[in-house]
C-alpha cells in the first residue's frame, strides 16, 4: 500500500514538474520530471532493494544529468504523454481481441464478485456484459484519439516542437505553454470527466449495484497489486 501511494505521489507531481520546466524552459526541471518518471518505473525493485534496479537508476541519472545540460532537454516531455495514453489505450483495445475478457468486464467482475470477500455476490445483470465491451471500446478509442491529438500537438509546438526541431515548417503552430497545458493538465482533466460521467451514467443504467462514487474508488483501491497484475494481463 505504501509503494503504491510513493507511486501515486510522483504520478501526481510529474505533470506540474513537466509543466513547469515547458513554461519556464528549464533544462533541470526536465531532467527532474523525466527522473519522477523513472522512480515510478523502478520503485517497487529499488525498495526491494534489487541491485539491477540500482544500477539502472545509476545509468539513468547520468544520462538526465547530460540531458540537463543539453539544448535538447525538452524534446523528451513532448513524447512523454503521447507514449503514456497510447499504452493505456493498447491495454484496453487488446482486450477486446476474439477470446479474450474486455478490460472493463474484468474490472466489473473484480470489483463485484471478489473471491476474497466473504459478503454475498450480486448476480450478475446480463446487460454488463454488453455495456462493460463497449465502454472498453469507448476507453480504447477515446484514449487512443486523445493520444494523437497530444503527437500532432508535439509536431507544432514552438518554438522547440518536434517538427521545428528538425527544421521542417508546420502548417499550424501552437506554443510551447499552449501544448503545456493541453499535454500535461487537461489530459487528465478529460479522463477524469470521462471515468466520473460514466459512472453516473452506471449508476442510472444498473441502479442499485452502486453506492457512491467514493465507495467506487475505494474498492478500486482494494483491489491490490496482484489483483491489478491478473486484470492487466
Amino acid at each position: 500500500m505504501k509503494t503504491a501511494l510513493a507511486r501515486l505521489l510522483l504520478a501526481l507531481a510529474y505533470p506540474w514538474l513537466a509543466h513547469a520546466a515547458t513554461t519556464g524552459g528549464s533544462s533541470v526541471l526536465a531532467a527532474v520530471a523525466l527522473a519522477d518518471i523513472a522512480l515510478i518505473v523502478l520503485l517497487e525493485p529499488l525498495l526491494q532493494r534489487r541491485t539491477w534496479a540500482w544500477l539502472l537508476l545509476a545509468v539513468v541519472a547520468a544520462l538526465l544529468w547530460r540531458l540537463a545540460h543539453s539544448p535538447h532537454a525538452l524534446l523528451p516531455l513532448l513524447l512523454v504523454p503521447v507514449a503514456f495514453i497510447a499504452l493505456v489505450a493498447w491495454t484496453f483495445g487488446r482486450t477486446l481481441r476474439a477470446g479474450r475478457t474486455p478490460l472493463v468486464t474484468r474490472m466489473m467482475l473484480a470489483l463485484e464478485h471478489p473471491s476474497s470477500s466473504s459478503d454475498p455476490a450480486m448476480p450478475i445483470d446480463p446487460r454488463q456484459l454488453g455495456y462493460t465491451r463497449r465502454l472498453t471500446v469507448v476507453w480504447s478509442a477515446t484514449l487512443g484519439l486523445l493520444a494523437l491529438a497530444n503527437l500532432v500537438l508535439a509536431l507544432v509546438a514552438v518554438p522547440r516542437g518536434l517538427l521545428a526541431s528538425l527544421g521542417v515548417a508546420a502548417p499550424f503552430v501552437v506554443t510551447e505553454t499552449q501544448w503545456s497545458w493541453f499535454a500535461n493538465l487537461l489530459n487528465y482533466g478529460l479522463i477524469g470527466g470521462l471515468f466520473i460521467g460514466e459512472f453516473a451514467l452506471r449508476k442510472r443504467v444498473f441502479p442499485g449495484r452502486y453506492r457512491s462514487f467514493a465507495h467506487f474508488l475505494r474498492q478500486l483501491a482494494a483491489l491490490g497489486p496482484d489483483t491489478w497484475k491478473q486484470l492487466l494481463r
